[in-house]
């Protein structure tokens, strides 16, 4: 089973944005920690509704699986500036987009459970199907009453295209001996050789901007690029013709 799901290995290196809450960020380089959540938690009400769908068996009966109890995931963004993801994820204007890799989301996750023998993890991109070929693919997926592991995640690769301007890319993690009550999955990082770049949201103004670039630098020891967006900077005055 390929690690990179719904990629091609052209993909792997390309930048993926995610953007968070300043306290989140400074907890990320201070703990050397990331977490991913339970699909339970995403808001939309269709995740992960086919892992916990209840399977009609040939022999009639209908059996639960209980996988869903064991995935955790991750959502990043192929968009590098999206008016509508500043503001789903930062509605109070003070959100924080950190950039990284394909390769290096999916290496830091491995490499910091390679110890773990039931542990399986991927990275893949969402792929946005209307609402009737979503239920046909959920319908699919259980070949003989078993589920593979690559089905497995894949079920979490699907999503309606009402959610087509998130453009997501999912981090997957999976673990029979791992469950937490709190729906949460921490492991270590090196957040310095993960994150490539720092972005204050761009309603900031400018000395908020500085003031708050200088507390990220202070308090994360980050030396690479903090910069603000400049999604709403305004044009330069233009002097047009009289046709």
């Amino acid at each position: 089973m390929s690690m990179y799901l719904n990629l091609s290995k052209k993909d792997y290196d390309k930048p993926v944005y995610r953007i968070i809450t300043k306290e989140r960020l400074i907890e990320l380089f201070q703990k050397g920690k990331n977490t991913l959540v339970h699909p339970s938690k995403w808001d939309d009400p269709y995740e992960n509704f086919i892992l916990k769908s209840q399977v009609r068996m040939k022999s009639g009966e209908v059996k639960a699986f209980d996988f869903h109890d064991n995935i955790y995931g991750q959502c990043w963004s192929r968009h590098k500036a999206s008016d509508a993801m500043w503001r789903i994820y930062s509605p109070n204007k003070d959100g924080i987009r950190i950039k990284s890799t394909i390769r290096k989301l999916l290496s830091s996750l491995y490499f910091g459970n390679v110890n773990k023998p039931s542990m399986s993890c991927v990275i893949g991109k969402v792929e946005y199907l209307t609402e009737t070929k979503l239920n046909n693919y959920a319908n699919s997926i259980y070949v003989n009453g078993a589920l593979s592991k690559d089905n497995l995640f894949r079920s979490l690769l699907v999503k309606r295209r009402a959610f087509k301007h998130e453009n997501e890319v999912r981090l997957l993690y999976f673990d029979l001996d791992y469950t937490n009550a709190g729906k949460l999955f921490s492991f270590g990082i090196k957040p310095h050789e993960l994150i490539d770049q720092i972005m204050i949201d761009p309603r900031k103004t400018y000395s908020d901007f500085l003031m708050i670039k200088d507390e990220i630098k202070v308090k994360t020891g980050f030396s690479g690029a903090i910069k603000r967006s400049l999604l709403y900077k305004a044009p330069e005055e233009l002097v047009l013709d009289d046709n």
